[in-house]
């Protein structure tokens, strides 16, 4: 027991094989950190902003929770930081509980997370479908451009506000006169994020737009608002004050956080992982680091992190093998905070809004979209209330809402493949043969069917029947409902002297039909018969030792 605990506590650390490619890869990792460096920048500086934590926030959470997330997680791939969907989650807590709140509720939301992977709930995200997945990110896309539009028109954020009607309320108090400047200068860093990839696929496209925004702004005097001053160090981590009620008070929005944390990473290490030829991912490890890393970002004054796919993604595509790409990328961005705070302090946010509107709509894939709605119409259904409940209401909810009813749709799906239909009895006609009833239940006996199918085999107008084989073989779900049910069918037709003979039970199945009481409803143990042919000759047996009714 000791050794097997040590074990699963030694698979949850670091590890030498973790850097068994570096020495022929670390050329490529070091540039694939480099350019990920790059393309985080001013994305972790819009994200700190966006969720209202501020840009040095965002800068710190990608320069602390990547470098402990590359370490400790479990993927050799994935860079983590902040993201969209965690300034999605964070914006309302910062407008609720206060700026001081987020080192608390950060560091809150980290251990969750640790203690989820410590306990092994990694692999509960591959119970989520497809659909509310998409769903899902699709909710995140849209909000996330909602919430740029009153910095692109040059307004504040709107406190107490759903970003749909926060946005609707800038546009109609606009002054299109005066927020034409920001306006101009988000479209110009729009434009060249979408243009520059079409002309050269290495420009670093988010940077270039962001400087070329800021040189505009700089040399042109434009009034527009800037990120303004940066810390030039890291600051002194310190424990949060974490006294009974603030921890009471904060441990909900703890929880969604922790809850988004885990399913954003594992996401995307998943898909990584299809991306990466360097192996599968470890899912609870995955959520041990990033829990790590969040801790490690609170005590620092950070944001949440957690895996951030388009940032994996073009660590991927840059050639990263082995986790060193994901720890260069945090050490160019430490290198920003020691040596540039000066330059990007005079960013326009303008700039930065124009990014994650452009990055939202990449965030959306037409193709993904197209299939999901070709599908089936429960899935289209699914993925459209997950992203309209996403966008409308609340993330966490939006998901919880999207699995149960996909699971409903996919119980009534397994429900109407189930069935009991009457076969004739294989061979040649013997004499007798009328008065057994071969039934054979096909799909599942669950909650969802037990009744229906109960019905179908008592209720049936059978006088003549006087043995029923129920042959289970073709069965491929059993739960305790079914059993009971398949107990009381069985009870309901000894009592009106029928005999039953079950056939077929397969091994899963066997000790739920014994604990419920099924076989204790039979007349007789050998009735439990695992051959049709022998199940039919002892029908027959009875048929005959029985006069006619």
């Amino acid at each position: 027991m000791t050794s097997g605990a040590a074990q699963a506590v030694k698979r949850l650390l670091p590890h030498r094989s973790d850097y068994s490619e570096l020495p022929r890869s670390w050329r490529r990792d070091v540039l694939a950190g480099a350019t990920v460096g790059v393309v985080a920048l001013p994305l972790a500086l819009a994200f700190g902003i966006s969720s209202g934590v501020g840009a040095a926030a965002g800068l710190i959470t990608a320069v602390v929770a990547g470098l402990v997330a590359a370490v400790f997680g479990g993927s050799n791939v994935q860079v983590s930081g902040p993201t969209g969907a965690m300034a999605v989650v964070l914006a309302p807590i910062v407008i609720q509980y206060g700026l001081g709140s987020i080192a608390l509720v950060t560091v809150l939301a980290g251990v969750i997370v640790v203690a989820a992977g410590a306990t092994g709930l990694g692999r509960a995200v591959t119970f989520i479908p497809w659909p509310v997945i998409e769903g899902f990110t699709l909710g995140i896309a849209i909000i996330i451009f909602l919430q740029q539009i009153p910095a692109a028109l040059g307004h504040g954020a709107v406190a107490g506000r759903s970003p749909l009607l926060a946005a609707w309320e800038v546009m109609r108090h606009t002054d299109w006169a005066v927020a034409g400047t920001t306006l101009a200068v988000a479209a110009l860093a729009a434009a060249l994020m979408i243009g520059l990839p079409r002309i050269h696929r290495g420009i670093p496209e988010s940077l270039t737009a962001v400087l070329a925004a800021t040189l505009l702004v700089v040399f042109a005097h434009l009034p527009v608002a800037r990120i303004g001053e940066l810390p030039s160090n890291l600051p002194t981590p310190v424990l949060p004050d974490a006294d009974l009620g603030a921890l009471k008070a904060l441990f909900g929005a703890a929880l969604a956080i922790a809850a988004l944390a885990a399913i954003e990473s594992l996401l995307s290490a998943r898909v990584a992982a299809t991306m990466s030829s360097t192996g599968p991912y470890d899912p609870n490890r995955e959520l041990v680091g990033q829990g790590m890393a969040s801790v490690a970002s609170g005590l620092f004054g950070g944001m949440p992190a957690t895996g951030a796919i388009a940032r994996t993604a073009v660590n991927v595509r840059s050639g990263g093998v082995t986790r060193v790409s994901a720890i260069v990328h945090s050490l160019l961005l430490l290198c920003v905070v020691y040596f540039a705070t000066g330059p990007v302090s005079a960013i326009p946010l303008c700039a930065l809004s124009a990014v994650l509107m452009v990055t939202s709509f990449r965030m959306i894939s037409r193709t993904t979209v197209a299939r999901i709605v070709r599908s089936t119409r429960s899935d289209a259904l699914t993925f459209a209330l997950t992203a309209i409940v996403t966008v409308c209401f609340d993330l966490i909810e939006a998901v919880e809402i999207g699995i149960v009813v996909a699971a409903v749709f996919t119980l009534r799906s397994v429900a109407r493949r189930s069935s009991v239909t009457r076969e004739s009895l294989p061979g040649p006609t013997l004499p007798g043969d009328e008065r057994i009833a071969l039934l054979r239940l096909d799909g599942a006996m669950f909650f969802g069917v037990a009744e229906r199918i109960s019905n179908a085999i008592t209720d049936a107008d059978r006088p003549e029947v006087s043995v029923v084989i129920i042959r289970m073989s073709s069965l491929g779900m059993l739960d305790a409902t079914g059993a009971n049910t398949l107990a009381q069918i069985a009870q309901e037709l000894e009592s009106r002297g029928i005999t039953v003979i079950i056939k077929g039970v397969q091994a899963e199945h066997l000790e739920l039909l014994t604990n419920v009481g099924v076989i204790d409803s039979l007349r007789h143990e050998n009735h439990l018969i695992d051959s049709l042919d022998v199940a039919i000759a002892h029908a027959r047996s009875h048929v005959v030792a029985a006069p006619a009714r």
